[in-house]
């Protein structure tokens, strides 16, 4: 794998919030992280979250929308709870360091991975946030998109508003089916320029969770897979939103509470201490 970090890339993405790593994966380690993955989304059958019985595609429920979402993509959370392959891919302490690197924090605790597959003809991923989903709010929270079919303009790449991530707050504008719902939250970026971030398989992009982003629909055949990881800065705190938290844990939570669960969001990097496999 291609962890090693530039100060120029780690400045970069200070200032813009998003960085794209190329050949972050070798033809051999694509091969070996698309084999898990698709073992473990077959292994589901459906299920979006452990746990909870959720079919991906429906989570909206029975509303007009439903059906639009649905067809945005297969999403798959905590694959590294249900798959020891895609477990081990995932607690790598390399990927942690990077993470931290990027968010500038001494420990890095995985919130929860994810893949994201846009079948043929699927529909765009609104612009949008990620860090007011989550159950803490934390400025330097971050995720990883591995690329593991060629992300291009035609199949559903991802875009970001460079910069963004610094004048952005927790409040939730929520996700439509409008692209530029987004921007009625945060008007000062109604004229900013997209960036977009085509990447060959094997190559990722890590993003702020406060940089607003979205992704082009599937104008094509084939498929867009990706496998994501979300990061969570060690020592943060309950928020009170549920996410993805099981109903056993929310039980024991309280508002302001340490998210320091090892069982439920691993420590996978420390600085100058490295957690060995959990």
């Amino acid at each position: 794998m291609n962890t090693s970090l530039s100060n120029e890339q780690i400045q970069s993405y200070r200032k813009n919030g998003f960085l794209v790593v190329e050949d972050f994966l070798n033809p051999e380690e694509l091969e070996t992280w698309r084999n898990a993955v698709m073992e473990a989304v077959a292994e589901r059958n459906g299920i979006k979250i452990p746990g909870k019985n959720i079919q991906t595609g429906k989570e909206d429920g029975i509303n007009e929308d439903a059906e639009y979402f649905g067809n945005v993509f297969d999403q798959l959370v905590n694959l590294w709870q249900t798959n020891d392959k895609v477990r081990q891919l995932m607690l790598d302490e390399r990927i942690g360091k990077m993470a931290a690197q990027l968010a500038q924090v001494d420990g890095i605790r995985i919130w929860h991975d994810q893949a994201l597959i846009k079948k043929p003809w699927a529909n765009p991923t609104a612009w949008h946030l990620d860090t007011p989903y989550w159950s803490f709010d934390h400025r330097e929270a971050l995720s990883i998109w591995i690329a593991l079919d060629d992300a291009t303009l035609e199949n559903g790449c991802l875009f970001f508003i460079p910069g963004s991530h610094t004048r952005t707050d927790f409040k939730d504008p929520g996700i439509t089916k409008n692209m530029n719902a987004v921007f009625l939250q945060y008007p000062e970026f109604l004229k900013s320029p997209s960036v977009a971030a085509p990447m060959k398989a094997g190559s990722c992009s890590f993003h702020n969770g406060l940089c607003i982003h979205g992704a082009h629909a599937n104008m094509t055949p084939g498929y867009r897979r990706a496998m994501t990881c979300a990061f969570m800065p060690d020592k943060s705190r309950f928020n009170g939103k549920p996410n993805i938290l099981s109903d056993e844990y929310l039980s024991g939570l309280h508002i302001g509470d340490l998210l320091d669960n090892d069982a439920q969001n691993p420590l996978i990097y420390q600085k100058s201490t490295v957690k060995s496999s959990l």
